[in-house]
């Protein structure tokens, strides 16, 4: 997968894997990485489908309603270019944030909803739930952001309920931040996750 991997100063730190939203690069949510943590390791990574030459995670049959079977494989593609980032630059596998926008945030509650050990822990701005009506792993210990919009018209406030929900009856840990910012990611949110990061 297309990627952006940046050494941290602190290899103690984790690393920070970064999932842009619909249309967006690897180099969009670089300096949302600076904000979070300046001293960890950052993998910045593109997605591998193209919907109307907009970059994507994943595909979808319309807005907000995912393609499944792709969602699975896309995936699953995605933790195993995780393993494969970690072995080639050096960094432990079991220590890694995402932080997601949109569509990067969807597929980062994927990989929590399908492999128990994909990620640590996650940021996750404007979720909607990956999937429903399937058996989640053991997901205690892990602790996830979610920022969300009240207003959000991509997002509704339900989805962002509903999936913080279902990851606490999966054992995680879960902070819901609200913004009236509809469905944009503003500072505030920004600054509100990188503070619950400083505590986790």
């Amino acid at each position: 997968m297309k990627h952006i991997f940046q050494k941290g100063n602190d290899q103690s730190k984790p690393t920070l894997l970064l999932l842009h939203g619909t249309g967006g690069t690897e180099q969009d949510l670089l300096p949302l990485a600076g904000e979070v943590d300046k001293d960890a390791n950052v993998l910045s990574v593109r997605g591998n489908v193209s919907e109307n030459g907009m970059p994507r995670f994943f595909k979808r049959l319309a807005e907000g309603v995912f393609d499944e079977e792709d969602l699975i494989a896309r995936t699953k593609e995605l933790n195993e270019f995780l393993d494969e980032a970690a072995e080639e630059n050096d960094f432990d596998r079991n220590n890694i944030i995402a932080i997601g926008y949109s569509n990067g945030a969807n597929i980062a509650a994927s990989l929590l909803f399908h492999y128990q050990d994909s990620l640590k822990s996650a940021i996750l701005h404007h979720p909607m739930v990956p999937r429903r009506g399937i058996d989640l792993p053991d997901l205690s210990g892990k602790n996830i952001f979610i920022g969300a919009g009240t207003n959000d018209p991509i997002c509704p406030a339900q989805e962002s309920e509903d999936l913080k929900s279902l990851l606490e009856n999966a054992g995680a840990s879960v902070e819901l931040h609200w913004e009236k910012n509809g469905h944009q990611l503003a500072y505030s949110e920004v600054e509100a996750a990188s503070k619950w990061y400083q505590n986790i």
